[in-house]
């Protein structure tokens, strides 16, 4: 059984996420990483950039007007970006599973309520949304605007002292079915205002559904491939799944055993199992919740302890800033768009100047915006302002 030792492993990183080589566009850039985190709308666009060094006109192009990336809610309950031919393998297997727990916790706070039948009342509600959409998609507030159910006021999940509209929780389950999706986007670049969407009409036809099984085991072979080798914990959760559905869809990709540098059992794409080595320096900047520093759950060979200094209690990493495979730092804006990258340890002379490089190339890119963000590393906090960045639910 082969050894992967974690300098493999940060070379892999280089190489397969289109870090240290930029794919050759922003479809590309996506695949790269098996889909993008989208809870933010302004991770999308600058988890593409990073990638491809694509211009938002372009990232814009391939989400509302090629449509050929699609946002999905899926693993974890998360928002991601996917390549549209994976849209079927997700709503079969961690979408359809997030489908479950929705309707599920819905129809109870319902029945709470005072309602009597709560699934039968949820399936009229979704209905309803859902034929109004296809009539005309709308934001949030538009449709609670035409279908006055959507109003309707019940204990918000986990909350049973608080009161809230039932409309994006319909909403929500509707987008983790994929009977809709988020379509164009009713605000700016950097800010979530979906207009919801009959994924039909979004698409000219419905991609379909893989079952369970299937889906469970296109989502491991392409993690396999982004992400290898990997545990069976990273995989348990990424896809937000069960142990037995992991190692099932592990057996049905064909995934081959490995050995971590520390002796713990891994699995690698059975079609990628020679040894990777890059022979170049590489530096990048990434966003919140870059599907890079999000990949795994053992994250130590390339977070080493840098952990409580970028991510929150929840576990949500803020901004990036990689050299040559590991987290070295953060980055952060000044008012007028200036990008400064933040160390967190010690760097030579090539990092540092490969990261101002980095961050004097996202400066231009951002053309004098500043983009906020929900998730600011404890590093930093005090030196940037929290806010903007828009739930992806």
């Amino acid at each position: 059984m082969r050894k992967v030792t974690d300098a493999e492993r940060r070379d892999r990183i280089g190489l397969r996420h289109a870090l240290a080589t930029p794919a050759s566009g922003v479809e590309t850039a996506v695949r790269a990483v098996t889909c993008l985190h989208a809870t933010e709308a302004s991770s999308v666009y600058l988890s593409a950039y990073a990638r491809s060094r694509a211009d938002r006109e372009s990232i814009s192009d391939a989400l509302f007007s090629k449509r050929t990336v699609v946002r999905q809610l899926a693993m974890r309950r998360t928002v991601f970006a996917f390549p549209v031919d994976l849209l079927a393998a997700a709503r079969g297997s961690a979408s359809a599973r997030v489908v479950r727990q929705l309707t599920a916790r819905l129809a109870k706070d319902a029945e709470l309520a005072g309602i009597d039948d709560g699934p039968a009342w949820v399936a009229e509600r979704c209905a309803e949304a859902l034929q109004a959409i296809r009539e005309e998609p709308g934001t949030a507030a538009q449709l609670r605007a035409r279908v006055p159910a959507l109003n309707t006021r019940i204990a918000a999940e986990g909350r049973p002292a608080v009161l809230a509209p039932v409309g994006s929780r319909v909403l929500s389950v509707l987008a983790s079915n994929g009977s809709v999706v988020r379509g164009d986007n009713a605000g700016r670049w950097q800010v979530s205002r979906p207009v919801w969407t009959a994924i039909e009409q979004w698409l000219g036809e419905d991609p379909g559904v893989l079952d369970e099984r299937e889906g469970y085991r296109e989502l491991v072979r392409r993690w396999l491939w982004s992400f290898g080798p990997g545990t069976e914990d990273d995989l348990v959760w990424w896809l937000g799944a069960t142990k037995t559905a992991v190692r099932r869809a592990l057996d049905d990709a064909g995934a081959t055993p490995a050995l971590l540098e520390d002796g713990a059992p891994a699995w690698l794409h059975p079609d990628d199992v020679e040894e990777v080595r890059l022979d170049q320096d590489w530096a990048a900047l990434l966003p919140t919740l870059d599907p890079t520093t999000m990949g795994w759950r053992r994250r130590d060979f390339y977070l080493g302890d840098h952990g409580p200094h970028l991510f929150d209690g929840a576990g949500n990493a803020g901004p990036t800033a990689w050299w040559n495979g590991r987290i070295v730092g953060t980055w952060t804006q000044q008012p007028d768009g200036t990008v400064d990258v933040v160390p967190i340890e010690p760097l030579s002379l090539a990092a540092a100047a490969a990261l101002e490089e980095e961050a004097a190339n996202l400066t231009v890119w951002f053309d004098g915006e500043v983009v906020a963000t929900g998730y600011v590393p404890p590093l930093v906090r005090g030196r940037v302002s929290r806010g903007g960045g828009a739930s992806g639910r």
